[in-house]
């Protein structure tokens, strides 16, 4: 493990749009503007000569043939050291599991992520971008520290914000199980509240869901135990954290984790706990694809459907989905997610749409189906 300490990192994600065609019909385009368009503040700086931009159709962004150097070197700085401290330079159609490979090399990483590394940054970033460390640091939206957006009059923008992150290279990787709901959301709050974990998010276990998955630390030599106390409840929570550690406090996270989980109430005996580096853990959806793709199961429909659900309402959706709806479907294959989040983690000028409760609860059901049967689960899922 190399040894390193915590810097102040920051992201500038830089999202470029190279070019957008459009062709309508067989006819040429004509040789003056349309009126609605001349009376447009742009209009002067709109062409109608096809051959004038034959030779960079593709190029409206200035990649090929940029003014200088230095406009085509700025499009590719990397990873880099400023005063404003380390950051990554990163295009709007890398994929995070790059980011990560990349930054890592320097000791670093981002502290917010997605469940599922490849994705590209822009798209996760539209969508604000959402998994178990948000509720200490916000969605991945809120961990840019500049984005540069070109707009569509043809004008590049800059915007910033300042944010902070830390490093860690290892994790405890740790699953509690619980068989009431009340209580499992009770000690998911009171965990986000303390602000000591690194990763949050809880799950159900359901008669037709294998505790073999990719969000599982179980050993098989428990798959038995679990299953009997699946088959006992019909639904199973189970409450998963994390703990980031380094070479300088491997020592110490045993002492402050058993601090942290200190007064919960999971059940006796079901607490499970695993050591792994820091990019098994983050990349354990890609193991999980690997394997259903080996099956062929991976590019098969997923009729998924998530929610942000207030959390004075939490308590009913249980009742009403996980305890009556859910039970009555044939087939539960799939994973359920259901985890709070802090309000005032999220940057309200985003068009993410989250209720106006302090805490709310991200819930994930995430089904699988057969090439042929997704329309029924279409119709299910509109139940929920």
């Amino acid at each position: 493990m190399a040894r390193s300490c915590p810097i102040s990192t920051s992201f500038i994600i830089i999202s470029v749009l190279s070019h957008f065609t459009s062709s309508i019909g067989l006819r040429p385009w004509p040789d003056v503007l349309p009126n609605e368009l001349q009376s447009l503040d742009i209009a002067s700086r709109l062409g109608v000569d096809p051959h004038a931009t034959r030779m960079a159709s593709r190029d409206f962004g200035k990649l090929v043939h940029p003014p200088n150097p230095a406009a085509l070197w700025k499009w590719n700085q990397g990873y880099q050291e400023s005063d404003m401290g380390s950051y990554a330079d990163v295009g709007g159609e890398q994929q995070w599991i790059d980011v990560l490979q990349a930054t890592l090399k320097h000791g670093l990483a981002p502290v917010s992520w997605t469940d599922y590394l490849y994705l590209t940054i822009g798209g996760t970033l539209s969508n604000a971008g959402i998994s178990g460390q948000t509720f200490r640091h916000g969605p991945q939206i809120s961990n840019v520290y500049e984005m540069d957006v070109l707009t569509g009059k043809g004008e590049l923008v800059t915007c910033s914000k300042d944010t902070n992150s830390e490093l860690f290279f290892a994790v405890k990787w740790i699953q509690m199980l619980y068989d009431d709901f009340s209580t499992f959301s009770r000690d998911q709050e009171h965990l986000i509240s303390i602000n000591g974990l690194d990763y949050l998010e809880g799950s159900l276990l359901m008669q037709n869901s294998s505790p073999n998955n990719w969000r599982s630390s179980f050993s098989p030599s428990e798959y038995p135990r679990i299953s009997s106390l699946i088959s006992k409840n019909g639904i199973i929570y189970c409450l998963e954290v994390v703990k980031y550690y380094d070479e300088l406090t491997s020592h110490t996270v045993d002492e402050e984790l058993q601090e942290l989980l200190k007064g919960l109430n999971f059940l006796p005996g079901f607490v499970f706990t695993k050591d792994v580096s820091l990019v098994d853990f983050l990349n354990r959806v890609h193991s999980e694809e690997l394997n259903l793709r080996a099956k062929g199961l991976w590019d098969v429909p997923h009729p998924w459907l998530n929610l942000f659900v207030p959390g004075s309402r939490i308590s009913d959706f249980n009742s009403g989905v996980f305890r009556d709806i859910l039970p009555k479907i044939n087939q539960t294959t799939g994973t359920f997610l259901v985890y709070p989040v802090i309000r005032n983690k999220w940057d309200d000028r985003t068009s993410a749409v989250i209720p106006d409760e302090d805490i709310f609860y991200t819930v994930g059901l995430l089904h699988s189906s057969g090439a042929d049967d997704w329309e029924p689960w279409r119709i299910k899922t509109k139940k929920y």
